[in-house]
């Protein structure tokens, strides 16, 4: 049986797949999904052939929402890192035929996408020694107020935060859970979700939550030069004040990678970055129980907690939320957003 490859491409308006064989046959004519039919491109592919070994999937670096949900699905995912393509577009990824022609031509120069890994399964040494580099800006950043760790430490307040949305299951039960309790949170939306949902966003903002900026595509920031970085920003910038009714002043960098480089592309953008003292490592899926005692260990007064509800399965998030909310309101900590948080006089 021949090995098949699924090059997926994103673009402006959703994703492109091809399919070839190890012969550089197209197995099926191309297919164009959106951003909110993820679970039903998963379906397909792992139904194409007629019960065959469904085909390895390959992403590129700039597309950081597939490999969540298709790894938990069981799929064969790999990465081809930006040496190994032909340049890109201003906006978007290479080609899906050439993403499935390099997997096809060389195979063993593609990193294998774990689930706990994640995007940069094999580049995690990069990763952190480029955020170790970019210490100093960011810290001279936060102190100048450009950059949001956390609030004050005796503020009895504390803020969720959900990245990686909108998504067309899990959302609605975050805004469910956090509205029977009186929360309010801030959202991080991508904007390849956020054109394909925008009723999901409409109902963030009507149940009186706050909209931020997690890029278009969830890329890996240092991969892309500075006019891409800030095209992913205003992009998704655009959608969120043309569904959510205002434009985000929050941005939240994908994986916080910020090197010296991303710091610098940013300098001047009109929103503040906004990272973290507590993360719930959610999106490793290790259990609602330790999830919420990963958070409820770690959160305390001021505390900004990074948790996801797209992108992948995330139940075990949401039923981990109740236990979240009623632990930190049991302390006498009252659920905000960032910006609420931030607001509070001389936060640090």
């Amino acid at each position: 049986m021949s090995k098949r490859y699924a090059g997926i491409a994103w673009t402006e308006t959703g994703y492109r797949v091809e399919v070839l064989d190890d012969a550089g046959r197209q197995v099926v004519g191309p297919s164009g999904w959106s951003g909110g039919q993820v679970a039903e491109l998963i379906g397909w592919l792992r139904e194409l052939g007629d019960g065959q070994e469904a085909p390895a999937v390959v992403l590129d670096s700039t597309n950081g929402l597939l490999d969540g949900p298709m790894t938990a699905a069981g799929l064969e995912v790999y990465r081809a890192d930006p040496w190994l393509l032909p340049p890109r577009p201003g906006f978007g990824s290479v080609t899906a035929v050439q993403l499935a022609e390099q997997a096809r031509t060389a195979p063993g120069a593609l990193a294998r996408v774990t689930a706990e890994g994640g995007t940069l399964t094999g580049r995690a040494e990069e990763f952190f020694a480029g955020v170790e580099r970019g210490e100093p800006a960011r810290a001279a950043l936060t102190a100048a107020g450009g950059c949001f760790d956390h609030g004050r430490r005796d503020d009895p307040r504390v803020a969720l935060t959900f990245d990686d949305g909108p998504d067309p299951v899990f959302t609605r039960q975050v805004v469910e859970i956090l509205e029977r309790y009186g929360a309010r949170a801030t959202f991080f939306c991508v904007g390849h979700h956020v054109a394909a949902l925008p009723d999901e966003v409409r109902r963030i903002a009507a149940a009186g939550h706050e909209l931020g900026n997690h890029s278009w595509s969830h890329p890996y920031l240092p991969d892309l030069t500075p006019a891409e970085l800030r095209e992913q920003l205003d992009r998704t910038a655009e959608e969120l004040d043309r569904v959510g009714g205002a434009a985000p002043t929050w941005f939240r960098p994908p994986y916080g990678a910020l090197t010296p480089e991303v710091l610098a592309a940013l300098d001047g953008y009109p929103t503040t970055l906004t990272m973290w003292d507590v993360d719930a490592r959610d999106w490793s899926r290790p259990g609602p129980e330790q999830i919420a005692a990963t958070v409820l260990e770690g959160a305390g007064p001021g505390s900004v907690v990074l948790m996801h509800e797209g992108a992948g399965d995330r139940a075990q998030t949401v039923q981990a939320l109740p236990s979240i909310v009623e632990g930190l309101l049991e302390r006498g900590l009252e659920l905000v957003t960032v910006g609420e948080l931030a607001a509070t006089p001389d936060a640090a």
